[in-house]
């Protein structure tokens, strides 16, 4: 069933967390409860897929951090790091990253004034062996679901123009 500008509605309404935010903006409202759900869902795979390969002791930031330190085989800064996964509490990375050391699954190299950090091959492994099951538990699935990867990719592109939006309404809420 859908309402005259052509939005689903369920029996009772649109499926959201928090109705009072719901007043001219329902379809932001259901938006961002599906970030909200799909966010804790995301976050709770890394956290099992690693656990599968045994490393039940990382939290979703330590795995995010360790992907973007493997990603396309090149030394990353740490600023680097945060720029890239729009993280503002940069101690978090830090902590990440000491983590991720301590396991021998980054190192750390200073260059002048910055340190870069690389996986280690104990590193590079653990992310292949993440993306194996990553493979066979989540991407054989998605097929089945019939999701054309060109929709994939276009709703990729809307959240993170979406994640634009968020980030100046943080900025104009900051100066209020």
């Amino acid at each position: 069933m859908t309402d005259s500008k052509g939005s689903q509605l369920h029996a009772r309404g649109p499926i959201v967390s928090s109705e009072h935010l719901s007043h001219s903006a329902q379809e932001l409202s259901e938006f961002e409860f599906g970030l909200i759900i799909s966010g804790h869902a995301f976050h709770r795979w890394m956290v099992r897929c690693m656990a599968a390969i045994g490393y039940s002791e990382l939290n979703s930031l330590d795995i995010l951090v360790l992907h973007s330190v493997n990603h396309r085989k090149r030394a990353k800064r740490q600023s680097d790091i945060c720029l890239v996964l729009n993280i503002e509490d940069t101690h978090t990375v830090t902590y990440a990253l000491k983590k991720l050391a301590k396991l021998n699954l980054v190192n750390g190299e200073k260059q002048g004034k910055e340190t870069f950090f690389r996986t280690t091959s104990e590193g590079r492994e653990a992310c292949s062996r993440y993306a194996e099951i990553r493979e066979a538990c989540l991407v054989d699935s998605l097929s089945s679901m019939g999701i054309e990867r060109l929709e994939m990719s276009k709703l990729a592109g809307m959240l993170r123009a979406m994640s634009g939006l968020y980030d100046q309404a943080a900025r104009a809420a900051a100066s209020l």
